[in-house]
């Protein structure tokens, strides 16, 4: 691999509160570090009532959730709407009710509103999607989202919150290697224009200004200052920083960029019809933080690269110059041809630069198909469902976090003995940590209040939480509605 110098661009980031562990792995690994065997099918048995109570607990808001979706889906929530036969002022309450439920369970699973400095990130370069992507505003509503937050205020929203909203959750990091040869001279052809545009001072004609202040995303200065207890640092290595000389040109490089493992879009597209009261909600995976725009709502046709202007301008000027050569003939020639052809030079000329601009108007035509069909595809490998789909997804994803959040908190409880609530925080972190490889912000004083509202963990007369023996839990949770229909199921089978 060639050798690349580069600057180094490292941004900070906090700790997710996801429980990266799957719910099977966890549960047995924490059930073999128990040494009874007595213990331990009391803890694994704990561990099933407190998920069917848990998705019990949740059952009645997620139905409720479904139901309200059903009205607003964008395939035939319109039809339903009209069977309902209500007025646009219940409609309004009721998609506002929809989005109220929506967001609860984006903050039950973890999920985050992408803040202006996340988008800043987007725009501030390019990782695999070397396109320019904005959003048509006028195809999107402004009317829903801006109505939501007004009831609903939250802090640090972004500049398009009336228009579509954009959730995120987990950081991941995403390598690729290959060799990047027209990306490379994309960048140098940039990095040229940009000079040239520097030299003549045209820059600060162009220049535009911005409505709010951007911060500089390189933390350079702060890699080695003491990072907080929940927050990491991760370098990004993009072709866009890289320095290149032929001599490296054709080099293979490894770029680098972090990744939000979840992304979700809501939105409504704008409509003159009253019944078109259709949301859209979009799930994506594993999105480059530089490539966000993939996830964007109504996409505007990308302009063009660099390289692509080199080409099409290119194109013309051989064209002209093949057009001027056309007409250069001997000077006694054509004083005795000008009678006869110049009607024909005239109208030969007009033929040829129609076929010059229709050439280039077609190379115009198919370099935007290929950057359509790139941004499709990009959408199609990174989308993962969306609509009713999605929905599901979150509510069984708020179920399993909450869940493996009260088993953690009870086993550490059951080990340790009596802790407070900060102690109990740590060591849980720790255990992700030690057992499992894995690091996380955990949301202790959620968990805590789920096992208070099981009944199973308590607080002494100084605060610190203890929780009961294996088997008292179990008889406090008692038998749920699903351990009978499984030992219903069984005597079925056994007669």
């Amino acid at each position: 691999m060639g050798a690349v110098n580069q600057k180094k661009d490292v941004i900070r980031l906090e700790r997710e509160s996801v429980i990266p562990i799957l719910k099977p792995k966890l549960i047995m690994t924490l059930a073999n570090l128990i040494e009874h065997s007595t213990d331990r099918a009391e803890f694994l048995k704990l561990c099933k009532r407190v998920e069917y109570t848990i998705r019990a607990w949740y059952l009645l808001q997620f139905e409720d959730l479904m139901q309200l979706y059903s009205l607003f889906d964008p395939v035939h929530g319109a039809q339903k709407l009209e069977q309902q036969n209500l007025s646009p002022e219940e409609i309004d309450i009721l998609e506002q009710n929809f989005l109220t439920y929506l967001f609860q369970v984006m903050e039950k699973s973890n999920f985050k509103i992408a803040t202006d400095d996340e988008i800043d990130v987007a725009h501030s370069g390019q990782y695999l999607l070397n396109l320019p992507i904005t959003v048509d505003e006028s195809k999107l509503d402004q009317k829903l989202l801006k109505k939501y937050f007004a009831e609903h205020p939250h802090e640090n929203l972004p500049e398009f919150a009336d228009k579509y909203i954009i959730f995120r959750r987990g950081i991941g990091i995403d390598r690729t290697s290959d060799y990047f040869i027209m990306e490379k001279v994309d960048i140098m052809i940039a990095r040229l224009w940009a000079w040239l545009l520097r030299k003549t001072r045209v820059e600060r004609l162009l220049r535009k200004s911005s409505t709010r202040p951007k911060k500089d995303q390189r933390q350079d200065d702060e890699i080695f200052r003491e990072a907080e207890q929940h927050e990491f640092f991760v370098e990004r290595i993009r072709i866009d920083n890289l320095e290149f000389s032929l001599r490296n040109l054709l080099s293979k490089i490894t770029i680098q960029e972090p990744t939000f493992d979840r992304m979700i879009v809501v939105y409504r597209r704008a409509s003159t019809q009253s019944n078109e009261r259709g949301i859209f909600v979009k799930h994506f995976k594993n999105i480059p933080m530089a490539d966000m725009e993939i996830v964007l709502p109504e996409k505007k046709n990308p302009s063009l690269t660099p390289m692509d202007w080199v080409k099409f301008l290119g194109s013309a000027i051989v064209g002209l110059v093949a057009v001027v050569g056309s007409l250069d003939m001997p000077q006694a020639d054509l004083w005795v041809m000008f009678a006869i052809l110049s009607t024909v030079i005239g109208y030969c000329a007009k033929i040829y630069f129609t076929q010059v601009l229709s050439y280039l108007s077609l190379m115009f035509q198919q370099n935007m198909a290929a950057y359509q069909n790139l941004i499709t595809q990009s959408m199609y490998d990174k989308q993962m469902d969306s609509g009713k789909g999605t929905l599901l997804h979150l509510c069984d994803d708020v179920i399993q976090q909450e869940v493996k959040e009260v088993i953690i908190s009870f086993f550490i409880l059951m080990e340790q003995g009596k802790a407070t609530l900060q102690d109990l925080d740590l060591q849980c972190e720790e255990l992700i940590k030690e057992e499992f490889g894995e690091s996380c912000n955990f949301d202790v004083d959620d968990a805590v209040q789920k096992l208070e509202k099981l009944g199973i963990v308590a607080r002494d007369t100084i605060g610190r939480y203890y929780c009961v023996g294996l088997k008292r839990a179990n008889e406090i949770i008692g038998t749920t509605t699903e351990e009978l229909v499984l030992k219903a199921k069984q005597g079925a089978v056994t007669s």
